[in-house]
């Protein structure tokens, strides 16, 4: 059994695909960067300040570090009014219910606190979270296993007691860079195939299969 449980946001409990795309979209369409939403799905993950970078470098758009904070600010502004398109995955609420007063629970998320906050208080999820770390206390985002080994810190937890639930091959990467075991889910942009590459400890095809996550989680299988 496991002592804590270290769950990602974005794909994995909540299906924020078109949130996150049409956020990226607008704020650069502003700056006349295009590119597809494609592009940006698969960069879900990585941090939006990775994400801008990416996407103007594709573009051979000259920009600094003062550039990044100003588009960052702006797609959290624009996010904050659109939390209402959001909705979490059919299980999830069964899956955390499950799960608490059993193990400990971190949400561990590359979006921003501001936009997280206004999430967990509207679906109503906060409750169950012992800790929540955003990118706002992560200095390197995922595949950086950063944000996982401060969610082990922050609970006090040996990393090799925690198991990790991800969707993206970023956060399995994360994962076992961190020297924790990892359950994978292709409810975001990447597929089983892509995922196995990574090598997580199990995959299961949603959140719904509770009982086989809660068999790995809890020691039962």
């Amino acid at each position: 059994m496991f002592d804590a449980v270290i769950f990602d946001w974005d794909g994995t409990l909540a299906d924020t695909k078109k949130f996150v795309v049409d956020s990226f979209q607008k704020v650069l369409k502003e700056i006349e960067c295009n590119v597809n939403d494609e592009f940006i799905e698969r960069r879900i993950g990585i941090g939006a300040r990775n994400t801008f970078k990416e996407a103007l470098e594709a573009r051979n758009l000259p920009f600094d570090e003062k550039t990044i904070d100003e588009l960052v600010k702006k797609k959290i502004e624009i996010q904050i009014e659109l939390t209402g398109n959001v909705s979490l995955f059919d299980g999830v609420v069964d899956l955390l219910s499950s799960l608490h007063n059993k193990v400990r629970m971190v949400l561990a998320t590359m979006s921003n606190r501001k936009v997280i906050d206004k999430l967990i208080n509207e679906k109503e999820v906060g409750k169950y979270f012992d800790v929540i770390i955003t990118a706002d206390e992560v200095v390197q985002p995922k595949p950086n296993p950063e944000v996982f080994l401060k969610s082990a810190m922050k609970l006090k937890c040996s990393p090799e007691r925690c198991v990790v639930v991800e969707d993206s091959v970023f956060g399995v990467k994360a994962a076992k860079e961190a020297g924790i075991e990892c359950i994978a889910i292709p409810s975001g942009a990447y597929s089983i195939k892509e995922l196995k590459q990574q090598n997580p400890d199990l995959i299961v095809d949603s959140i719904k299969e509770k009982e086989k996550i809660l068999n790995f989680i809890l020691g039962k299988g």
